[in-house]
């Protein structure tokens, strides 16, 4: 490896140690999917890029070349340069890379050696690098003993599963929580960035050398991301703990966590009026989603209780008839679909029992 360029050798670092990364590939492109610890910094924005590929297509590799720098140059050099600068000020030892470590990579460390920084390119660039982490992920589920923590709705698995340092939370990745009703305030990642950043936390996690790694059931879709099929084959092979707890703490939490936190998160991003207005839609949408499941009474039984509780609550902060709907919504929706699923997988399950059981038993196995 030489000063100017950044091997394959080193992907499994860059990303083990969030190196700082220089994008240039376009926007287009970094919006499809790009690494959590890199920013865009481009090369050829979408427009110009396009005309440079159509003139590729059409006239050949010396044209387009031409092209690019009749269309970057002056002014507009100097701009994509000083982007280059004002990031390398605050992340002297970054990397930068394009789609395969090509032209725009060399073009790009070129200008900055001319303005007086050496800033190598990773060979390969973002196309070897994303091909290394779908393959970290394979390779995770083959070296990686894993551990299922199963448990009703509301039953406190994310709260479990913080509390370890071999855990993954899906979820958390995602931006969603698996249900009807969780749609969180960031929009989703996109599929291939849902997966970048699952290899990523997988690699971290293997070089700590655990014995086992934590992980919540999850449906092959949270939201609208979908588990890498191998990882998900691998949960569904995985030993299984079953968390149980209380109905009446399972709707304490759901209470808390998509009542009245959900309530606030909606307030602080838009004000009163129209976050209380958006945060009760985002309800009733979640039960308009399961209505056909449901049936249209228990839909229209459920939906009047959470039209009254949401009123009461606004005038004296009464969660009473909240209770009501999430605890029958519990038993005659989630808990039997739970139940459903997980008698299944009955062999599967190793243990049984509440939070303070789970982690003592965890503490000989994980």
């Amino acid at each position: 490896m030489s000063e100017d360029t950044i091997s394959p050798s080193s992907y499994s670092s860059i990303f083990i140690n969030d190196h700082p990364l220089i994008d240039v590939r376009a926007p287009v492109e970094y919006r499809k999917g790009a690494f959590p610890h890199s920013h865009n910094h481009y090369l050829l924005h979408d427009n110009e890029r396009t005309l440079i590929g159509t003139c590729y297509k059409q006239y050949g590799q010396t044209a387009a070349i031409n092209l690019g720098y009749s269309l970057i140059k002056g002014k507009t050099k100097q701009q994509r340069i000083n982007q280059w600068l004002q990031y390398l000020i605050q992340q002297p030892h970054a990397y930068l890379y394009c789609f395969r470590g090509g032209l725009r990579s060399q073009i790009a460390q070129q200008w900055l050696k001319e303005a007086g920084y050496t800033v190598p390119f990773i060979e390969g660039g973002y196309k070897a690098m994303r091909h290394f982490l779908i393959q970290s992920i394979d390779n995770a589920c083959h070296s990686q003993s894993l551990i299922v923590i199963s448990g009703s709705t509301g039953s406190g698995k994310t709260e479990l599963l913080s509390k370890w340092d071999n855990s993954i939370d899906l979820e958390a990745i995602a931006k969603h929580r698996g249900s009807s009703f969780g749609q969180c305030f960031e929009p989703q990642p996109s599929q291939i960035n849902f997966e970048n950043t699952l290899a990523i936390k997988l690699l971290k996690l293997q070089v700590k050398n655990t014995r086992c790694l934590l992980i919540e059931d999850e449906s092959y879709l949270i939201g609208r991301a979908a588990i890498p099929r191998t990882f998900y084959q691998k949960m569904q092979a995985a030993d299984i703990i079953v968390l149980e707890e209380t109905m009446e703490n399972r709707v304490s939490r759901i209470l808390n966590d998509y009542i009245i936190s959900m309530r606030q998160g909606f307030i602080a991003q838009l004000g009163i009026d129209e976050g209380q207005r958006t945060w009760q839609e985002y309800l009733t949408q979640g039960l308009m989603q399961i209505k056909k499941r449901l049936g249209g009474k228990l839909h229209d039984e459920l939906q009047h209780h959470l039209n009254v509780a949401c009123h009461q609550y606004e005038n004296n902060r009464d969660c009473d008839e909240h209770r009501i709907w999430i605890t029958k919504l519990l038993k005659n929706y989630y808990d039997p679909m739970y139940q459903y699923q997980l008698n299944k997988k009955q062999s599967n399950i190793v243990f049984k029992g509440d939070i303070f059981s789970i982690n003592q038993w965890l503490n000989t196995k994980a």
